[in-house]
């Protein structure tokens, strides 16, 4: 499996783009996906920065951007996103029943643990927070809704690469036990425990992760966590794998 990112920005023509791809929109998605949510606005230089183009380039995408309203710039040359990048957001969530099916779920799992309980989704060699509940103690930079991390760097995204049938002895391992915990893997200071979320006739469909401090979070704990995490993907996978097809689009499973 490919782990190189699937919007990596560069300066010149991406070697994953062929000639059915057009090399235009993918460089107005890295202006899009160039916010990492700790800011509301950029300047053009700092979005140029991010995206490896020239600022005329980066300028002339935004404008462009700027006509569907997926960016809006401010009177000093700096850019937000805009209100269409928030309902494709929105649409994405909704696709999903989050709030009948998926944040149950993760409130019972968080109070159980007292940690602060996850659900993932993947996209190709990346998976992003659908939704989250959050412990009483938790983290400030935890990964936000929407935020897209690499599958090999983290609890969750190990557990989707091993359902996925990822070979390594790390993988085997975790197909045998069922769950896996990292701690200080993809964060210094967080830790988590997280199962695979199976749907119907078994299609992965992302994973769900019990996470926290990892000051916190030893070892010890994060075995003991593990069943409840387990029981709460099995109970998702239940619930999502009864859904219409609607509810469960194939952009969830490359």
């Amino acid at each position: 499996m490919s782990t190189r990112p699937l919007l990596q920005p560069t300066s010149g023509t991406p070697p994953e783009l062929s000639r059915d791809h057009v090399q235009a929109v993918h460089r107005a998605m890295s202006i899009l996906t160039a916010f990492h949510g700790d800011e509301q606005f950029l300047p053009l230089a700092e979005l140029a920065r991010r995206t490896g183009m020239h600022k005329p380039t980066a300028l002339r995408l935004a404008r462009t951007l700027a006509l569907s309203r997926f960016l809006v710039q401010r009177g000093d040359g700096a850019w937000r996103l805009g209100p269409s990048a928030g309902w494709i957001g929105s649409r994405y969530q909704a696709q999903f029943d989050v709030e009948s099916a998926i944040e149950p779920i993760l409130r019972q799992l968080s109070a159980l643990t007292g940690e602060s309980a996850s659900f993932y989704v993947y996209e190709g060699n990346l998976r992003s927070c659908l939704m989250r509940c959050d412990g009483p103690t938790a983290r400030p930079d935890h990964p936000r809704s929407g935020e897209l991390l690499p599958l090999e760097l983290g609890a969750p995204g190990r557990v989707i690469l091993a359902a996925l049938g990822q070979p390594g002895d790390m993988y085997e391992r975790i197909r045998r036990r069922g769950y896996h915990y990292a701690r200080a893997e993809r964060a210094t200071g967080a830790a988590s425990v997280a199962a695979a979320v199976r749907g119907a006739q078994g299609m992965v469909l992302g994973a769900i992760s019990t996470s926290g401090p990892v000051e916190r979070l030893t070892i010890a704990l994060l075995r003991r966590h593990a069943p409840h995490t387990v029981a709460a993907a099995r109970q998702l996978g239940a619930a999502l794998g009864g859904m219409p097809a609607t509810a469960l689009r194939a952009t969830w499973h490359p």
